[in-house]
């Protein structure tokens, strides 16, 4: 097991340890012993020929993000005598890790927590940062909590197995990470090891992991609990690509929406003479090598379901939501967006049947 990184946060740090193999993966964490409580979900308890005793499995899926299973989490927990020095250890991706993780930031006022993300989104997007959250009344993530894990704990090889789509989920917000950095070692990275990348190359994969945490780490430090707006530039893509997941009935993948939403913001930029044209190509071109759709545009009989949904988000400020623009490479800004504006980065002529 080895430490690769430490991400400093006002209540606490959390280490990021890297695993060699499945089998250093489960030396360590059966060194815990027995004053632990398991959370895992449907895909990720199959791993395990035998479950722990104190374990809860939830049923995997975005629609599963749930206040019912809150309650079962913690139900389970209280049922189990867990206390407040019980380490809750969520095993899976990021709907288990937020949902243990608001558990644990609950249950007793605060629990240990380790986080043990089992796709690449989950790896990149849920472990670090200390956000928790339970989707509600149709909104995503919008009942929530910062509590960072004591540790998160990544291992490549679970990567093997992950169908494709999860996996170029996991993609979209690594790319989206490459945009975030003004030095270029992410997006260059991912530029000249396409193949390897695509093909799962272990090296590779774990190299691609660690350059996106210290993207992520830098902008997090500097913001714990998103009031500086610092952090909120992490969320690029997000508000185009959140409303997209909603009116899709999160058929549409995040990655995919993330990904579908960069190039939205992108475009709006770009008409806004805000987006540096070159940037714009650059970042055009990282989304297409990847094989994404960012050609796609809502029907105009999706539009009123899409401003709904986009008027609901959680990052609305002062009755007014705002979308982060990417000026150049490292270079952003948040703001508001008139109507005319989003409606032309998103809207096409005829209706998308999702």
């Amino acid at each position: 097991m080895e430490e690769r990184l430490s991400c400093a946060l006002a209540t606490k740090d959390t280490k990021v340890l890297f695993a060699s193999d499945i089998k250093d993966l489960s030396h360590y964490l059966s060194s815990y012993g027995d004053n632990v409580f398991w959370i895992f979900d449907t895909n990720t308890r199959m791993l395990f020929s035998r479950l722990p005793e104190k374990n809860i499995v939830i049923d995997s899926g975005e629609e599963n993000k749930s206040m019912r299973n809150l309650e079962k989490i913690i139900t389970a927990a209280l049922s189990f005598g867990s206390a407040r020095d019980t380490r809750l250890i969520a095993f899976g991706g990021g709907v288990v890790l937020d949902m243990a993780a608001l558990a644990s930031s609950l249950y007793m006022r605060g629990t240990r927590l380790t986080l043990v993300p089992t796709t690449l989104l989950s790896m990149v997007d849920a472990s670090i940062g200390g956000k928790t959250a339970i989707d509600y009344a149709g909104a995503k993530n919008i009942i929530g909590t910062f509590y960072p894990a004591d540790e998160v704990i990544i291992s490549a090889d679970v990567l093997r197995s992950l169908p494709e789509r999860e996996y170029k989920c996991g993609l979209g917000e690594v790319i989206k990470h490459a945009f975030l950095s003004d030095d270029l070692s992410l997006y260059n990275f991912l530029i000249d090891n396409r193949d390897e990348i695509l093909s799962r190359d272990k090296d590779k994969i774990r190299k691609m992991i660690y350059l996106s945490l210290e993207i992520k780490k830098y902008y997090i430090e500097q913001d714990p609990q998103e009031k500086k707006g610092i952090r909120s530039y992490l969320n690029f893509g997000h508000t185009f690509g959140h409303a997209l997941e909603s009116i899709s009935s999160f058929k549409i993948s995040h990655g995919e929406a993330v990904v579908w939403g960069m190039r939205a913001a992108l475009d709006a930029g770009r008409a806004l003479k805000i987006t540096e044209q070159e940037c714009y190509e650059k970042a055009v071109k990282l989304m297409n090598s990847y094989g994404y759709n960012t050609e796609r545009k809502i029907g105009r009989g999706e539009w009123l379901s899409y401003a709904e949904a986009i008027s609901r988000d959680k990052k609305k400020s002062g009755g007014s939501v705002k979308f982060v623009l990417l000026k150049n490479f490292g270079s952003l800004i948040l703001t508001p967006l008139e109507k005319n504006t989003i409606q032309e980065a998103v809207l096409q002529s005829a209706i998308i049947k999702f």
